[in-house]
């Protein structure tokens, strides 16, 4: 079990969560937390958990947590440079990373190279940079936890595994959003309100209009790639309504083991501030015979373009991966600005992939460069 943690993007639905985590753990203490400008909730936090180092996003926000926290012993900063301090700060044996988008990746390879434990919440840096990762975290010796619910039903269900050899497939669950069933005709006229109604999670408006589109899906079929080392064809996905199977492992022999429970982020959370260990979770326990039906379905990937383009970029590599994940977080902010239509999403990010010159084997900065030029294309187009 870990004993200080440094949490980025400790005001987000992750880091909310694992605060609450925290508190229930006596023998976990909090090293630093980072947010983007919600001063008023990190405020709150400072005073309850009292870490060494708060950072805000901008000077300015960070200005106003610090007149508003004076008479606590608590250093401020900002930026980029702050984000990295916290994911590198001493005390820290554990660092989640729950901060939304490639703003995540720099200060995630600071962590590894620190040898700290990485509880993995931010997608976009596997998605992006998952090989420079995953031969970063070897080189140091640091440790990847994931965090995401879906990958830590694949870290469990792996645990016990032998030998990676072992295993066929990896299937990822997914709970099909709240467009379930609909058709292209029927999804051009969705809006953003309807698409913020995840029927089973509570989350931040980003991955849950990633939830609606299936790029979500797209993006961990990307990150399971990274994570575990396997190609793209054992690397499945299936529609799980009840959101009670989290993902499940077939090997070889033919058996297929799943991790099922309570659809409830704090379970995976607490496992990557405990593991190895486990200990009592206030989720509430899965009561097999009161809950539903569990069924499992194809997607659609003719209603849901998005996976098919994630998969058609995890076939590619390079710096496809970034160009799409750029691409779409540029996409989906303007639809959340009500600027553009569900399934211009699709078409803005297909087009700027196309456009971004392709490097097969990127490094750091060229990543960094196909996420810039991804997002002046979905401007252009």
């Amino acid at each position: 079990m870990v004993k200080f943690v440094s949490i980025l993007g400790s005001t987000g639905s992750i880091g909310r969560q694992s605060l609450d985590i925290i508190g229930r753990l006596p023998q976990v203490r909090v090293a630093a937390l980072t947010a983007g400008t919600s001063v008023e909730r990190m405020s709150r936090q400072c005073r309850e958990f009292l870490p060494s180092l708060a950072v805000m996003a901008t000077q300015e926000a960070a200005e106003q947590l610090a007149e508003e926290i004076r008479d606590l012993p608590i250093r401020v900063s900002w930026g980029e440079a702050g984000l990295i301090d916290a994911a590198t700060i001493p005390e820290a044996d554990c660092v989640i990373t729950a901060v939304v988008g490639m703003v995540g990746l720099k200060p995630t390879l600071a962590a590894i190279r620190a040898k700290k434990r990485i509880g993995l919440a931010n997608k976009e840096t596997l998605v992006c940079a998952g090989e420079i990762v995953m031969e970063e975290a070897e080189r140091w010796g640091a440790e990847i936890v994931p965090v995401d619910s879906e990958h830590s039903a694949i870290f469990q269900c792996l645990m016990g595994c032998g030998s990676r050899r072992e295993v066929k497939k990896i299937i990822l669950t997914c709970s099909g959003g709240p467009f379930y069933g609909m058709d292209r005709e029927q999804l051009r006229t969705v809006t953003k309100a309807d698409a913020l109604k995840h029927p089973n999670w509570k989350m931040g408006p980003k991955i849950t209009i990633d939830c609606a589109t299936l790029m979500n899906k797209g993006l961990e079929v990307i990150e399971a790639m990274r994570l575990y080392r396997m190609p793209l064809e054992q690397v499945d996905v299936v529609i799980h309504r009840q959101s009670i199977v989290h993902s499940m492992v077939e090997f070889v022999d033919g058996a297929v083991m799943a991790q099922m429970g309570t659809p409830d982020m704090r379970l995976p959370i607490q496992l990557a501030l405990t593991y190895p260990e486990r200990t009592v979770c206030p989720v509430e326990p899965l009561d097999l015979t009161s809950c539903p039906p569990l069924t499992f379905a194809k997607p659609d990937m003719d209603a849901f373009p998005c996976l098919r383009l994630a998969r058609e970029c995890a076939a590619a590599g390079g710096t496809a991966c970034p160009a799409m994940n750029g691409a779409n977080e540029e996409a989906v902010a303007r639809f959340l600005r009500d600027e553009i239509g569900f399934y211009d999403i699709y078409r803005l990010v297909s087009g700027a992939v196309e456009r971004v010159p392709f490097v097969k084997e990127p490094d750091l900065e060229q990543v960094l460069a196909a996420d810039h030029a991804a997002r002046l294309a979905v401007q252009q187009l």
